[in-house]
């Protein structure tokens, strides 16, 4: 399991968010659940490259 920096910009409001995330098997886990405009499911997700 990797630890990675990770950048969220929900796609409703723009709100953005830096994470620590687990990479694992793939796939990307931050434990984020929301926005804070209510938005749950439309999120722009990349990984950010640099010094984690």
């Amino acid at each position: 399991m990797e630890r990675i920096k990770v950048k969220i910009i929900c796609k409703n409001c723009g709100e953005r968010f830096i994470l620590r995330g687990r990479k694992e098997k793939g796939r990307i886990d931050t434990g984020f659940k929301q926005c804070i405009c209510d938005n749950r499911n439309q999120f722009d997700i990349e990984e950010e490259i640099g010094h984690g």
